[in-house]
């Protein structure tokens, strides 16, 4: 893309985002006319120590998405949320407004009602007086809608950034940032418009519960023992049924740790079975095979290993950590050995092994391939810790 096609492309999302409140159509200022403002300006009751640590988690018809509230620098933003959240004003309204690969816009109460589909954008203004403070819209940002040339006309809709938006900075008071599901929003997204910009389908939002925000999984397993390691077992769902692992911290403590950090925050969700060699091994975990977009939370986890390669045999159902020529290579990709191979014993670093779902194991391993290249997709939906 050359550099004018960039500048086009950001002008045209500054001017949309002027125009949210308008449903997109900045062409037609005067159509349809902005809901009157509120009489009053909302303050939050709550205190600072009240929202600090908060989350809204936002289940929608196109999956989950977290966000990780600021009230340090939106407190009557982030108030606000919070209290149309509990009184759950906004079950059953709809991102509405949508810039692909740009922002996403929703919160509207009208869009409650698909009757009022020409309304959306309108609805839910004039409660609170701009709080812009030093929020960045960066990737993930949660920013607040405001009337056209009305800097204190924020209220209940709010726009999510796909991408980074600097030139909405100091114009926008950003009161979140997305912690988990940017996939989510991504995709959202990429929904059909209509000439307007308005989403064609409803892509509602079910619900939005307030939370405290959960130690992440790095903080979890940081300082976690050998014996508390042990007592997980992580249950690996995929399309073809389900396996389950036991854990050998004793063998590899930080190749255990580093996939417990992994499962936990999702990061293999969605990955698949993408190397499958009958008489040997299946492989998954591979970042390449992943559908959907990582949050900055999950890229952070994903680091590369120093080997504990161990005394453990690489019988039938050890899992093992795949690498290349270097023995420190290993990040995220494992194999699970489908027969005895004595082969790399010592040159790979086992740190579990099946207990469960062999049936399977032997299922993937029989899928047509070309070469090692499964035909079909085998999904790794996701990986589940459960304690023993």
């Amino acid at each position: 893309m050359t550099s004018r096609s960039v500048c086009l492309r950001l002008i045209a999302i500054v001017a949309a985002v002027a125009a949210l409140a308008l449903g997109g159509q900045a062409q037609k200022p005067a159509s349809p006319k902005p809901a009157p403002a509120a009489p009053t300006t909302f303050t939050t009751p709550l205190s600072l120590a009240d929202m600090t640590g908060k989350q809204g988690v936002l289940e929608t018809s196109a999956g989950r998405i977290v966000i990780d509230l600021l009230p340090e620098q939106a407190p009557n933003h982030v108030g606000y949320f919070i209290k149309l959240a509990r009184e759950s004003a906004y079950n059953g309204t709809t991102f509405h407004r949508l810039i692909k690969h740009g922002i996403i816009q929703g919160g509207d109460p009208l869009s409650k009602d698909p009757a009022r589909k020409a309304q959306y954008g309108t609805g839910g203004l004039g409660v609170l007086k701009a709080e812009p403070g030093a929020g960045a819209h960066v990737r993930g940002a949660v920013s607040a809608v405001l009337v056209p040339g009305k800097r204190d006309s924020a209220g209940a809709q709010f726009f999510i950034c796909v991408t980074p938006q600097a030139a909405l900075d100091g114009q926008f008071t950003v009161f979140g940032r997305v912690v988990e599901g940017i996939g989510v929003v991504t995709k959202i997204s990429e929904a059909a418009v209509d000439e307007n910009g308005r989403a064609v389908d409803r892509i509602e939002i079910t619900s939005v519960t307030i939370r405290d925000r959960p130690p992440s999984p790095s903080d979890v397993f940081a300082t976690a023992t050998t014996a508390e390691m042990s007592s997980y077992q992580a249950v690996l769902e995929t399309s073809l049924g389900s396996i389950t692992l036991s854990m050998s911290p004793d063998k590899a403590p930080e190749h255990v740790r580093n996939f417990l950090r992994l499962a936990a925050a999702g990061v293999y969700d969605h990955t698949s079975f993408h190397r499958v060699v009958p008489g040997f091994m299946i492989q998954t975990g591979y970042m390449g095979s992943k559908q959907g977009v990582m949050d900055d939370t999950q890229q952070q986890l994903i680091r590369t290993l120093q080997p504990e390669f161990n005394d453990t045999p690489h019988d039938l159902g050890i899992v093992s950590m795949a690498r290349g020529d270097d023995p420190a290579s290993a990040s995220t990709s494992f194999f699970i050995v489908t027969a005895r191979t004595p082969a790399i014993d010592g040159k790979y670093t086992a740190f579990a092994r099946v207990i469960g779902g062999t049936g399977v194991v032997e299922a993937i391993e029989k899928v047509p391939c070309d070469g090692e290249t499964p035909r079909s997709r085998v999904e790794l939906i996701r990986i589940r810790l459960d304690k023993k």
